[in-house]
C-alpha cells in the first residue's frame, strides 16, 4: 500500500492521431493529477491501491472517463480523446439579481454552511450555468469548465467538472455527478499544522472512515455501532408541496390562522412509530466480496442506523430519530434504492449504486471533503 500504483501513457486526437499537449489527467476525487507534455505523454505515480475514475479533459475535446483499478503492478493507458463538435447551448435569460440569488443558494447546497464552508473561495464562479424552476422548486447547475474552489479550511484547491447538480427544495435532496482533483495550497509550517487538524477532524466519523473500517473489521475499534430502524411515513404530515402550496396561499391572501396551522404542519416529523432494534448490526450482515479484486458490497436492510461514538452532535433534527436513552451521537441513516445495494472500494468510497443518505453524512458538502486517497494518522 505504501509503494504505490503507477499508470502512465499518451493522448492523442482521435481523428488526426496527433498528440495533445496540456490536457488534464487525473484520478477523479483523489489528489493525483498533471498535464500531458508537449508529446502528448502523462505519468502518475504513487497512487494508492484501489477503483479510480481516470478522467482526461481539455477544452474542445469530449471528456475521457474510464474505470481503473490501481494495484502494484503499473499500467499503461493510451488516450484518445474525440474533437467535440461545435453545438450551440440553449440561453436562458436572467437578471444579474437572479443569478447571484441562485448562486448563493447553490453555494449553500454545493459548498456547505459551516465553519469550513466559511472559509471556501470560488475563485470563478461564472462558469457556472443556473437555473430554478420556481414551479417544481429546483435549482440546477453544471460547468463546462472546472469550477475551482480554494477549501482554506483543509488546504486543498478543488477543481470540479460539474456535470449534473440538482437541489430538490421540495423533497430536501441534492444530487450531484461530475469529476473532482484536489491539489495541495502552499502554505506556511503552521497552516500545513492546522490543516492537517481539520482533515483529520473531517475523516474521522465520515462515509470514507466508516467504509473503510467495515470491510477491515475495525467498526467497534473505530467507535462505530450498526442498527435496524423502522419507520412509517407520518400520515398528518402532507407531502411537502402540499404544504408549500397552501402556506404561500395563506401568506398571500394575509389569512394568518390558516397560514399558523400549515406552518405548524411543516414542523411535523416525515416518519412515526420509530424505533431502534436492540442488538446491534454485524458487519457481515451488511457487506460481502465480490468476483472483483478490492470491491465490495454494502447490503443493508432499510433504514440502516449508523452511530459514531467519538462525536457528539447537539443541533436538532426533527426528522432524525434519537433514542431518550442515547447520549446525542453523530447519526446517519442510510436508505438503499433499487437494487438494494451499493459497491464500494477499499478507499471507502460507493462506486456505484449511491444510497439516500440522512443525518450526519448527508450534512457534509464539498467544504468537508477529502480525496479518496486521504490516509489519517495512526491512532
Amino acid at each position: 500500500m505504501a509503494q504505490g500504483g503507477f499508470i502512465t501513457g499518451n493522448v492523442t486526437n482521435a481523428e488526426t492521431k496527433n498528440a495533445i499537449p496540456g490536457a488534464s489527467v487525473f484520478l477523479s476525487n483523489s489528489s493525483f493529477g498533471t498535464s500531458t507534455t508537449e508529446s502528448g505523454k502523462y505519468v502518475l505515480n504513487g497512487v494508492r491501491p484501489g477503483q479510480y475514475t481516470l478522467t482526461v479533459t481539455l477544452l474542445g475535446y469530449e471528456d475521457y472517463a474510464s474505470t481503473i483499478l490501481v494495484g502494484r503492478e503499473p499500467l499503461k493507458l493510451d488516450i484518445a480523446l474525440k474533437p467535440k463538435p461545435l453545438m450551440l447551448k440553449e440561453v436562458v435569460i436572467s437578471s444579474a439579481a437572479d443569478w447571484k440569488k441562485n448562486y448563493e443558494a447553490f453555494r449553500k447546497d454545493f459548498i456547505g454552511t459551516d465553519e469550513n464552508a466559511k472559509n471556501c473561495v470560488v475563485t470563478n464562479p461564472h462558469v457556472l450555468n443556473l437555473a430554478f424552476n420556481r414551479t417544481k422548486q429546483t435549482l440546477e447547475a453544471n460547468s463546462d469548465e472546472f469550477l475551482v474552489v480554494d477549501n482554506k479550511a483543509l488546504g486543498y484547491r478543488v477543481k470540479f467538472l460539474l456535470k449534473d447538480f440538482q437541489s430538490d427544495h421540495l423533497a430536501n435532496v441534492i444530487a450531484y455527478g461530475g469529476e473532482r482533483l484536489f491539489e495541495e495550497l502552499p502554505g506556511s509550517a503552521a497552516q500545513k499544522k492546522k490543516w492537517h487538524q481539520k482533515r483529520e477532524e473531517a475523516y474521522y466519523g465520515s462515509a470514507m472512515h466508516f467504509f473503510r473500517s467495515l470491510y477491515t473489521n475495525k467498526l467497534t475499534e473505530d467507535g462505530f455501532v450498526m442498527y435496524h430502524l423502522t419507520r412509517q411515513l407520518n400520515p398528518n404530515r402532507p407531502p411537502e408541496d402540499v404544504i408549500r402550496q397552501k402556506a404561500k396561499m395563506f401568506y398571500e391572501r394575509r389569512m394568518k390562522d390558516s397560514l399558523d396551522y400549515w406552518n405548524s404542519l411543516a414542523t411535523l416529523s416525515k416518519y412515526y412509530k420509530e424505533s431502534l432494534s436492540k442488538i446491534p448490526v454485524m458487519p457481515y450482515e451488511v457487506y460481502q466480496t465480490t468476483d472483483k479484486s478490492g470491491i465490495f458490497a454494502f447490503k443493508p436492510l432499510n433504514y440502516l442506523y449508523v452511530v459514531y461514538t467519538k462525536k457528539r452532535d447537539e443541533v436538532y433534527n426533527k426528522d432524525l430519530y434519537r433514542p431518550l436513552d442515547m447520549p446525542n451521537y453523530e447519526v446517519s441513516v442510510v436508505t438503499m434504492f433499487d437494487p438494494g445495494y451499493s459497491l464500494f472500494d477499499m478507499n471507502g468510497i460507493i462506486i456505484s449504486q449511491p444510497p439516500l443518505l440522512e443525518g450526519a453524512w448527508a450534512k457534509s458538502r464539498l467544504s468537508d471533503l477529502l480525496p479518496v486517497d486521504y490516509v489519517p494518522d495512526v491512532k
